[in-house]
């Protein structure tokens, strides 16, 4: 199955800020756990509405797959990954050494504090989608382009999205147009 990567495009709340700057009150809780981006947020509730009125659940692995602080992404990846060769073959770069993947982890990007190269998580405009395979997998390829999500790192990871676009899409609005007026 092929899946699309398609460029981020920043919303101005935080194009060229580092994971450092991303405030508390720039993230907004989902109803399904955990927390993204507040524009992140709106596409991704309205994604939810939209799979759960196709008969599909959409929601992350956990909590902690969508925003994470640094020291979160720090020890999410001291877990995973040892500075001895694990045998693996799988490795990442962090403060100018190699890191080895342990055996049974899945990947996870450096805690790197740079817009460039740190995990989208740390950004707020990433989750990771629960049981991300067949009838989901097949509801994602077909659906989270309208709501401004991409795929970030395919094939190995099916599950990890990633909001794209700098503006609600047509899709976002349409979901929001038919909630009740806040108070």
């Amino acid at each position: 199955m092929s899946l699309p990567i398609v460029p981020i495009k920043y919303c101005e709340h935080i194009k060229g800020k580092k994971p450092s700057e991303i405030a508390p009150a720039m993230l907004r809780k989902l109803s399904t756990g955990g927390q993204m981006h507040h524009c992140a947020a709106r596409a991704f509730e309205a994604m939810v509405a939209k799979a759960k009125a196709d008969g599909v659940v959409i929601k992350p692995t956990s909590a902690g797959d969508t925003f994470r602080s640094i020291d979160q992404q720090l020890k999410g990846f001291l877990q995973r990954y040892s500075e001895t060769d694990t045998g693996t073959g799988k490795t990442r770069t962090y403060k100018g050494k190699k890191w080895f993947l342990k055996p049974g982890n899945a990947p996870l990007a450096a805690p790197e504090d740079d817009p460039n190269k740190c995990s989208r998580h740390m950004l707020g405009i990433a989750v990771d989608i629960a049981n991300a395979n067949g009838k989901i997998l097949e509801w994602m390829k077909n659906n989270i382009a309208a709501f401004g999500f991409s795929w970030e790192v395919v094939p190995e990871e099916p599950w990890h999205i990633r909001w794209v676009d700098s503006t609600p899409s047509q899709a976002v609005l349409d979901y929001e147009a038919t909630l009740a007026p806040k108070a």
